[in-house]
């Protein structure tokens, strides 16, 4: 996943046909997927196998070559992206059952006050934004912001957008998120470089979108903390948000929206959990959260330092191996985490069981994704859109970023726009050098975050808790996304002058 060859993409042509029929197929199958999931209201991955079937279909490739070729696809990115999906789930379930993200927050918000607290939320909410998915984040920042401002007089988006910000850049941009694997997978990406070109990234667009974008919409669109602010310990309710993917806040049943948060506490594992927990503490919940960053970081930094062979980097080669660390980093999870907060191993094992069903989902919509991917290049689609983009002279990092846009706009899922700009452009990275693929990857995350709005299930996540209404949300909601969008793809250009 890192600098092996993928030898899905070195697949042969499934089809003869020339240049018109293959643009013509791309459009008819993306086309597809764009009504089922737009119009007719069907889940994604049979949108997603819908299109692959008519892509392969137009492009005049045999049946069975169509689906050879969108099984193959399926295979390998479940091997390579599942895995990972699945172990970060299991650390963020972890997280917010033993109150580890609880505390986290608490402790910042005790520590700052005043013009400090919107920098210090944006943090909080970067950092345990980390391992979870962004409706699980949501459901556990949310509440904290919103008794927050009703003890305060700071105003409710003044420190509500950068906790957002915080969120949703960290789901767009940095692994192990599912947005930047499925792009990582389907480039074959450095998974290293990536993680560290996104933190990067990450910080000034957090600090743009959030911070500085909250304290100016906050003059201009005054909101009211909501009355269910009092219902904000029931916090730690995750399992309805676990589903979504990371940045695209996809696929959220709208009928569930204006209910979330406002069940019991505890749900996601049942009531088998200890009634008094006690608190995992600060430092050993933020060391969990950081460890597998810090294992992949440091597999690329010994990568690009240190001879290849010696001992020492084929230990942080192993240590860094995105499956290992997030491993360890539940192994981790599981004492820091599970055994402080007062679970015995029944309860822990509970927990982390408790983490899977909520992300199947996710996981069938990737593999679907990176099946429809598969038919795109094995028809030969990624070729022609290739040797147009080197015709027309357009940037391949400007070309990943604006077929993300397209698509995340017209579908609302940021997924459904990472894993097809991601099979459109492939061919291109084929061409560039391994930094520049890494930058590829974050320029179509950066654009399939670009202007939520009515047809993403996150615009309604956010409209309910915060009490907004559709005119309010566009204006503060879907405009940050956008600048988290043009800031974070600014900040990607900025680095491709330098490496």
């Amino acid at each position: 996943m890192t600098a092996h060859a993928d030898p899905v993409l070195a697949a042969e042509a499934i089809t003869s046909a020339g240049t018109g029929q293959l643009v013509l197929a791309a459009v008819l199958g993306i086309a597809v997927v764009i009504l089922l999931i737009a119009w007719a209201k069907w889940h994604p991955f049979l949108a997603l196998v819908l299109g692959a079937a008519a892509l392969g279909i137009v492009a005049g490739a045999a049946p069975v070559d169509t689906v050879h070729s969108f099984t193959t696809g399926v295979g390998s990115t479940a091997g390579n992206v599942g895995l990972l999906i699945a172990l970060g789930s299991m650390i963020g379930a972890l997280l917010a059952e033993s109150g580890g993200a609880d505390g986290i927050v608490a402790t910042i918000v005790r520590k700052f006050s005043g013009t400090a607290l919107p920098w210090a939320m944006a943090g909080v909410a970067a950092l345990i934004g980390l391992p979870l998915f962004f409706e699980v984040g949501v459901v556990l920042l949310v509440p904290i912001v919103l008794l927050v401002a009703q003890r305060t007089d700071v105003p409710l988006l003044k420190i509500g957008i950068p906790a957002l910000a915080g969120l949703s850049v960290l789901h767009g941009l940095v692994p192990p998120h599912p947005g930047p694997l499925v792009a990582i997978a389907n480039l074959n990406a450095d998974l290293g470089l990536t993680l560290a070109f996104g933190l990067i990234c990450a910080v000034p667009t957090v600090l743009v979108a959030g911070p500085i974008f909250g304290n100016f919409i906050a003059k201009r669109v005054p909101v009211a903390v909501p009355a269910t602010a009092v219902l904000a310990g029931a916090g730690r309710a995750a399992e309805r948000p676990a589903a979504g993917p990371a940045g695209g806040q996809d696929f959220v049943d709208r009928d569930d929206l204006a209910n979330a948060g406002t069940e019991e506490p505890d749900k996601l594992v049942d009531s088998d959990l200890p009634a008094s927990r006690r608190n995992p503490g600060f430092w050993p919940a933020v060391l969990t959260v950081l460890l597998p960053i810090v294992l992949m970081l440091l597999r690329a930094i010994a990568e690009l330092a240190l001879d290849e062979g010696t001992g020492l980097r084929k230990t942080f080669e192993v240590l860094g191996e995105p499956v290992v660390a997030l491993l360890f980093g539940v192994l981790l999870a599981m004492w820091t985490l599970g055994k402080r907060a007062g679970f015995d191993r029944a309860q822990t094992s509970a927990v982390i069981g408790g983490s899977l069903p909520p992300i199947a989902g996710i996981l069938l919509i990737v593999a679907a994704g990176g099946g429809f991917k598969q038919v795109l290049v094995d028809a030969g689609v990624g070729n022609v859109v290739a040797d147009a983009a080197k015709d027309a002279n357009i940037s391949a990092l400007l070309l990943g970023f604006l077929v993300a846009v397209g698509i995340r706009i017209a579908t609302g899922s940021a997924t459904v726009a990472t894993i097809t700009a991601a099979g459109i452009v492939a061919p291109l990275a084929g061409t560039l050098d391994k930094p520049e693929v890494s930058l590829l990857a974050l320029a179509i995350g950066c654009g399939s975050l670009f202007f939520s709005h009515v047809n993403d299930a996150g615009f309604w996540l956010v409209k309910e808790y915060f009490g907004m209404t559709v005119g309010q949300t566009i204006k503060t909601w879907s405009v940050m996304e956008t600048v988290i969008s043009v800031v974070g793809f600014a900040c990607v250009l900025i680095l491709d002058i330098f490496v």
